[in-house]
């Protein structure tokens, strides 16, 4: 990520791709089909016939949040060590295999699951499920393996966030946040833990999570759910199930007292303002919250109609770029976040004063979005126009399946996601204002500083 606002834009579309889940209201016409396999393994087909292709994926419901503490890191590490060789292949046959059939492969984790996906034609099906299956039985890793793959993943960090003044303003700001709750260890894992990562613990934590009993399987594109069931019981079918141990994370205590983290910086060419407040998830939400939230953050600052974009960049020409964001993809704790980029000063050391010009206006939205409420057009707007966008979405095949299996890792339905839009479109303006008033709090926030090196003198003189 190459700045702030890459890393922003990444979190906005990881939580754009959820908000496909948002699917349009009568959704008969989209044919999902489930059933679980005799060891446990959850199936979800969902059939488009518009291109002979699919997209086949395997989500563990395990992440960086389900880590041992001290081991910080190691689901990640694993999902590397996964295209290492198996049984049945010589190291890094899988990727060969795949490319050679023109497929395209790769793996994510995250907090709450670690997923492992194929684009392929759809006559390619049976491979993909062959060669998926194997390594989930019959992983072969070599102590050798450890210290080579360990220095690719210690490299990764180096890249990615201590070489990235924004990622490690973000990684500082989940810090900070989650007080006791395993999110606030980045996904990637701390430095010194991850250079102890070792052979043992990598195959205990594979032995403990990678099981058909926690795994989900999703299919969609050119297929039929009776296809499916005969290859998934072929080839995931014969493996024997585990049991794995039900979730048990640490509760986060009640917030008490807002944060603010300041991070300074000579590589910053973009300073930036922005704001998290712990939030309800959907799995954890009342009837009607998560839903109100994702309403609230498409009217603060979805677009440029916001009012967020309206005041900040167009009335008060105190930013460049405004808006907001709601993860409620999470099977804990989610996250409600505000940003914006101040416009360039000519002078570096008015950079703090422009920041917190930005705050005051965003205290001024927030409270007057809480004290006046929302009216019933702007209320209808937002609300047509997040359906109208995961009605667009619905055409990616691959973004379907990344919406069903985000949902049901963490602590969703099948329903629950096909029974979205009538849910968004029940929000009313009083549970806008009332889901802002609770959860914008500002004990319940961290509020974040980038800011150009220069301005560290200012800062310590404030603070001697």
């Amino acid at each position: 990520m190459a700045n702030l606002e890459t890393f922003w834009r990444g979190a906005l579309l990881g939580l754009a791709l959820f908000a496909v889940q948002l699917l349009p209201a009568g959704a008969a016409d989209l044919q999902v089909e489930t059933f679980t396999l005799k060891n446990g393994m959850d199936v979800v087909v969902i059939p488009d016939h518009r291109a002979p292709i699919v997209t086949h994926m395997v989500w563990y419901r395990v992440g960086s949040a389900d880590e041992p503490r001290g081991y910080s890191g190691i689901a990640h590490f694993l999902e590397h060590l996964m295209f290492k060789r198996t049984k049945n292949l010589k190291d890094g046959e899988f990727s060969k295999i795949v490319a050679k059939n023109g497929g395209r492969h790769n793996a994510f984790t995250s907090y709450d699951y670690t997923g492992y996906y194929q684009n392929v034609a759809s006559d390619r099906l049976e491979l993909m499920m062959q060669l998926e299956a194997d390594r989930m039985a019959n992983l072969v890793l070599r102590p050798d393996d450890i210290a080579t793959e360990r220095d690719v993943i210690i490299e990764e960090r180096r890249l990615r966030t201590e070489n990235n003044p924004a990622a490690l303003l973000g990684e500082q700001m989940m810090a900070a946040l989650y007080l006791h709750h395993t999110y606030g260890t980045p996904v990637i894992g701390w430095m010194r833990e991850m250079q102890g990562l070792d052979y043992d613990s990598v195959l205990d934590f594979y032995a403990a999570h990678y099981t058909p009993s926690n795994a989900i399987l999703i299919v969609a594109g050119d297929v039929e759910a009776d296809k499916v069931r005969k290859l998934a019981r072929k080839y995931y079918g014969k493996i024997n199930g585990r049991d794995v141990e039900t979730r048990v994370r640490p509760v986060e205590p009640p917030p008490v007292a807002a944060r603010d983290v300041v991070l300074t910086d000579p590589r910053v060419r973009q300073p930036a303002w922005q704001r998290i407040y712990l939030a309800p998830s959907y799995h954890r939400s009342e009837e009607g919250e998560a839903e109100a939230l994702d309403v609230l953050s498409e009217l603060l600052g979805g677009s440029p109609t916001s009012r967020l974009y309206q005041r900040l960049v167009l009335d008060a020409e105190l930013a460049t770029e405004a808006g907001s964001w709601y993860t409620g993809e999470t099977y804990d704790l989610g996250r409600f976040g505000i940003y914006a980029y101040p416009v360039p000063e000519a002078n570096p050391e008015l950079v703090r004063a422009s920041l917190e010009g930005i705050e005051r206006e965003v205290d001024a939205i927030l409270a007057d979005l809480i004290e006046n409420g929302v009216g019933q057009e702007e209320l209808e707007r937002t609300k047509s126009k997040l359906v109208a966008d995961a009605t667009y979405a619905r055409d990616s095949i691959s973004a379907m399946a990344q919406i069903f299996g985000r949902a049901l890792t963490t602590g969703q339905s099948v329903e629950d996601v096909i029974a979205w839009p009538d849910r968004v479109k029940a929000v009313t303006a009083e549970q806008v204002r009332d889901v802002a008033a609770r959860v914008l709090e500002a004990r319940r926030s961290v509020t974040g500083l980038l800011l150009p090196e220069v301005v560290r003198s200012e800062v310590e003189g404030e603070a001697q």
